[in-house]
């Protein structure tokens, strides 16, 4: 059985996984720029040293799974910031950070999430697609598939896909993981109007989140969830997610908000109330819990401490 089986499985019984939390904020906050473009795709190039920091630092808070920083370098992504010929040398050494943090970190049981998403060009100064800079989906799927197609070649025990919720871009986004042959986890964005109603983040259009857990109906991932998406957002999404897919559940949630290219860290969610909103998800089902914009390794910490209690 191979060493993502052996921990998967795990979940089917008691065992609760740590994901670990924010990657490109908290190279961020420690002092890596962030690019108008790629955001934090291009940290890899000369601050690998840093997210092979951070990835360490999520290790030994307690996280079973790191995710590597490619969130945002596709070919397609690169492109915009003008390093698309740098692809190789940037996801080489994106993923390398992470493995070279597992070796040091003397825990042959973390995983390795490559991380995959359809993200594209973010107005500058705020949070929503730029309508200026459109890429054509068959660009789109092919760029995502050569670095799914990459993350496997280099080593990575899964895919995860990120903020998921352009149904126009989800299907590319999974048929181009698929090809990679590896486990898939969906990562799935909702927001929640003041009346309660769920919808998929996608700016300025009411489209119900029931509508994008749709596309789940057509595809098999090993697991699936809630991410960057306010903690108290969560619950209820699941609930909506439980009734589209019926196999592993998964929530991390973001907290602050993005004015791009940089995250705002405002009114962060504290490590106890995080650790509150987190019990509850368990209690509903959650499998797998870690955080995402925003969440350091101290809240990965206090996530890994509910784990412990379980197990005692």
């Amino acid at each position: 059985m191979s060493l993502y089986n052996r921990i998967f499985e795990s979940t089917k019984r008691r065992n609760i996984l740590i994901l670990d939390g924010g990657t490109g904020t908290e190279l961020e906050k420690r002092g890596v720029p962030m690019d108008p473009g790629a955001w934090c795709g291009l940290a890899a190039l000369e601050h690998a040293d840093i997210l092979k920091r951070i990835h360490l630092d999520y290790i030994f808070s307690g996280a079973d799974v790191i995710t590597t920083n490619t969130y945002s370098s596709s070919r397609h992504m690169l492109e915009l910031s003008g390093l698309g010929e740098k692809f190789v040398e940037i996801n080489k050494k994106a993923v390398g950070a992470a493995h070279s943090a597992k070796k040091a970190s003397g825990k042959p049981n973390v995983l390795i999430a490559g991380s995959l998403s359809h993200r594209g060009m973010i107005t500058v100064g705020a949070a929503t697609p730029d309508q200026n800079v459109v890429i054509p989906l068959k660009k789109f799927e092919e760029s995502l598939t050569e670095l799914a197609v990459f993350l496997k070649e280099e080593g990575c025990d899964l895919i995860i896909l990120e903020m998921m919720y352009d149904p126009k871009k989800i299907e590319p986004t999974l048929m181009a993981a698929e090809k990679a042959g590896l486990p898939i986890w969906a990562g799935f964005s909702a927001r929640q109007d003041n009346t309660g109603r769920l919808f998929s983040f996608l700016p300025n259009e009411e489209l119900p989140l029931m509508d994008i857990f749709s596309i789940l109906s057509h595809y098999k991932p090993d697991a699936a969830g809630i991410m960057h998406t306010p903690s108290n957002t969560i619950s209820d999404s699941l609930k909506e997610l439980k009734k589209a897919f019926s196999g592993t559940t998964f929530a991390y949630p973001d907290s602050g908000y993005f004015k791009s290219p940089n995250w705002q860290f405002e009114k962060i969610i504290s490590e106890q109330e995080l650790q509150r909103f987190a019990r509850d998800w368990i209690k509903e089902g959650a499998k797998i819990i870690g955080g995402c914009c925003g969440l350091s390794p101290s809240h990965i910490q206090g996530l890994a401490r509910i784990k412990q209690n379980l197990v005692e």
